[in-house]
């Protein structure tokens, strides 16, 4: 399957569990890979054939945003369930850092996997 990519998405959020993480927005930056056949917009060369990444930056960006989880694990459950369920991606791999979390690390965070119809106990075999 072919890949569209998102690369170093960087997002103003309020996220974190310590007091002072609750009072500051924090920078987080969101590396996105999702599933996609781009026989169809290659063949037609429209963009409405094709997974509009502008659209989805968009989409990722106004969530992330107004968000405010404690978790970088739920807020990046929480994205790839929109890419899924608003883009007809069929799977998405989402990279969630956290830079300066850390002292010595440049950045912390997770990375999921994640594709449509599947719930988190099916999932966990594949990671």
């Amino acid at each position: 399957m072919d890949k569209v990519f998102i690369e170093a998405l960087e997002i103003e959020a309020l996220i974190g569990i310590y007091d002072w993480e609750r009072r500051i927005r924090q920078a987080l930056v969101f590396d996105i890979e999702m599933a996609f056949d781009n026989r169809v917009p290659a063949a037609s060369d429209a963009i409405e054939d094709t997974l509009n990444y502008k659209d989805i930056s968009r989409r990722v960006e106004e969530y992330v945003s107004q968000s405010g989880f404690g978790l970088v694990e739920t807020l990046a459950e929480r994205v790839a369930e929109i890419i899924l369920d608003e883009f007809g991606v069929s799977h998405v791999r989402l990279k969630l850092s956290k830079p300066g979390a850390v002292r010595g690390a440049r950045a912390v965070g997770v990375i999921i996997e994640r594709s449509a119809g599947r719930s988190p106990e099916g999932i966990s075999g594949l990671l």
